[in-house]
């Protein structure tokens, strides 16, 4: 018997031949903009080491009428799909005794960025004769995109972990997360009064989140 399947898009309701198309149609989705964001992340670091701003060059791309999407760098990815749903394919194909080399590529650069930013904060606060071990740091924002509470998969989280396990002493402020478990351990976010009061005197502050 032939089920006839829906894709739901925001403008309309796309009919699909079966619950396989369907999900392959999330699948593809979240596979292209992590493919792409990897790719500017990567980018991002190439240019860098040419002493040519990224962004700049985002912001001229995207004049062209046609042909291109911008995307961002940033700390990696988080929420419940972009980073995770790809992988299911790659296990799959695995399984099938294939590669899936962009998915599996674009994780690597994805997954790499909290550390890499960690290693530039070292690097910023080398520059100022400060050591990470006892630097005062403030993160602003640790859900996984602006404007909401969720931090599953948060990139924000993973920085927080790699300098905590620098012995940085870290706090954060998130008006939508009171309260961030950070490899086990339980931080709160400061009040607001708290974290306009702390940018004066911490050693750095780190935008995670928008």
């Amino acid at each position: 018997m032939h089920h006839k399947l829906e894709y739901v898009s925001q403008e309309k309701t796309v009919p699909v031949s079966s619950c396989r198309a369907a999900e392959a149609t999330k699948l593809l989705e979240n596979i292209f903009r992590s493919v792409n964001i990897a790719l500017v992340n990567e980018l991002k670091q190439v240019y860098e080491a040419m002493d040519i701003n990224v962004w700049e060059v985002i912001e001229a791309a995207k004049t062209k009428p046609f042909g291109y999407m911008p995307f961002y760098p940033g700390p990696g990815l988080g929420g419940h799909c972009i980073p995770v749903d790809p992988q299911f394919l790659a296990w799959k194909l695995r399984s099938m005794n294939y590669e899936a080399k962009f998915i599996q590529l674009a994780d690597e650069i994805n997954s790499g960025m909290p550390a890499y930013w960690v290693a530039k904060v070292v690097e910023a606060l080398d520059n100022k004769a400060i050591p990470v071990d006892g630097a005062d740091i403030l993160v602003i924002g640790v859900s996984y995109k602006r404007d909401i509470d969720d931090t599953r998969e948060s990139p924000a989280l993973d920085i927080i972990d790699l300098l905590l396990r620098k012995s940085a002493r870290v706090s954060y402020y998130d008006p939508h997360v009171p309260k961030a478990i950070v490899n086990g351990r339980q931080l709160m976010s400061l009040s607001e009064s708290e974290w306009q009061r702390r940018l004066g005197s911490a050693d750095c502050v780190l935008i995670t989140t928008d």
